[in-house]
């Protein structure tokens, strides 16, 4: 899993399988794209306009539980 902010575009985007290539993608909500591989399954998300939507767009913290 990775995450990656580009400041020029503005936008937050988190790879959940970086060897999955996005076959199709969904606006799912107003800036928010959902893409997924060929299987359908949830392989990224993209949140545009970032920094208006998230604290700090340029942190990212990860926990893992259990």
């Amino acid at each position: 899993m990775k995450a990656t902010y580009d400041a020029d575009t503005d936008t937050l985007r988190i790879i959940l399988n970086a060897t999955a290539k996005v076959a199709e993608s969904d606006e799912d909500k107003p800036g928010l794209i959902l893409d997924y591989g060929a299987t359908g399954n949830l392989v990224s998300l993209e949140l545009l306009d970032a920094s208006k939507k998230v604290a700090d767009a340029r942190r990212f913290d990860f926990e893992a539980i259990g």
